[in-house]
């Protein structure tokens, strides 16, 4: 997506969910797809749920058969940032990526993972390459405007995951501080009939720190509603 991994990364723009649901369907369209299973995580969570309410809307230009979420704000009264985060949307927010810098960076992401599935030191070589990628480290405060988004739209995108006439399956990494297991429960108790795998010793991460785990789940998934998703 726009400003993460290798893509661009402006910083004369705002970055907004809207945005990234918008270049999704351009992708898909300009691949030549008309239907597609998604699997979200974090962000992406969000984008999915901007999606699902364009579905829902019947104003959606390809055909959602199914999602899967990882971690992420499905709903932002639950969202517990994190202390970097929270100062990246003050106005000194800039200040960010002026001091970040590996060592803090392995200090703050290893929060966020499960005790014994932190990131190895190539893995966070990987991910601290991707930050600096495009002059990334000076729009990360940018980014961040996902969180007050999400407050702002809760009606819509919540609302999505009610109104979704498309299988879902939550597969939640416990040990998050983030959107851990306080994330599984809430989840279980908004929909009582909620499809939810939860890896209790998984942080935010689960695709990289447990991937088996996740693609059994995944595929679990699939083959318990392949007659609703093809």
């Amino acid at each position: 997506m726009l400003g993460f991994g290798l893509s661009e990364k402006p910083g004369n723009i705002a970055y907004s969910i809207f945005s990234q649901a918008d270049f999704q369907e351009a992708l898909l369209e300009h691949l030549g797809v008309s239907e597609a299973h998604i699997l979200a995580h974090d962000y992406g969570d969000t984008v999915a749920q901007e999606l699902l309410a364009r579905q829902n809307d019947g104003a959606l230009s390809f055909a959602i058969k199914s999602v899967v979420f990882l971690n992420g704000g499905l709903f932002p009264e639950l969202h517990r940032a994190r202390p970097v985060q929270k100062f990246g949307l003050t106005p000194f927010g800039f200040l960010i990526g002026l001091v970040m810098s590996r060592a803090r960076f392995r200090k703050s992401f290893d929060e966020l993972f499960g005790a014994d599935t932190k990131a190895s030191d190539e893995e966070l070589d990987a991910y601290w390459a991707l930050i600096q990628e495009g002059g990334g480290r000076r729009i990360l405060h940018k980014l961040l405007a996902y969180i007050p988004e999400r407050r702002k739209n809760r009606e819509r995108w919540v609302g999505a995951l009610r109104a979704s006439s498309v299988p879902l399956r939550l597969i939640d990494g416990g040990a998050d501080p983030v959107s851990g297991a306080h994330l599984y429960r809430h989840y279980r108790e908004f929909a009582p009939n909620a499809d939810a795998v939860l890896l209790d010793e998984i942080g935010h991460y689960p695709q990289t720190e447990a991937p088996a785990a996740v693609v059994a789940a995944f595929l679990d998934f699939h083959r318990r509603h392949r007659r609703a998703c093809v």
